[in-house]
């Protein structure tokens, strides 16, 4: 088994594929105008807009804009060099600037246009 995808569910995805593009500096694929991908090295961030779920046999099984349990985590090579360049570009929605926590990650934590958690962080030398 390979671990391959993160799906997020929107209402509108014009405005995550612009975000993921930007902080992540990679091209999403749109593959409709329901369905678009971010493919990086390790895993791929897949965006589907709500009239997807109907295809898996329901609206009701996913809620956009509320997750409240899940964090995507980017492994970056200086966190600190990302949150300069991120800075203005997310404002009030950086909730933590970059800290170096007890387990060794340098990690910066902010929030994506949907409200969900997104974490950049870089490995450190204890």
């Amino acid at each position: 088994m390979k671990f391959a995808s993160i799906r997020i569910i929107t209402a509108d995805i014009q405005p995550l594929i612009a975000f993921y593009e930007q902080i992540t500096g990679l091209s999403i694929i749109q593959h409709t105008a329901d369905f678009a991908e971010l493919h990086t090295s390790s895993i791929v961030l897949a965006i589907g807009s709500t009239r997807t779920l109907e295809l898996f046999g329901g609206s009701h099984l996913a809620v956009p804009t509320s997750n409240q349990s899940v964090i995507l985590e980017f492994l970056v090579d200086d966190v600190d060099a990302e949150y300069h360049r991120l800075a203005d570009l997310l404002g009030d929605d950086i909730v933590q600037k970059p800290t170096t926590m007890p387990w060794g990650n340098r990690s910066m934590l902010f929030r994506d246009p949907d409200g969900n958690l997104v974490n950049f962080f870089t490995p450190v030398a204890r």
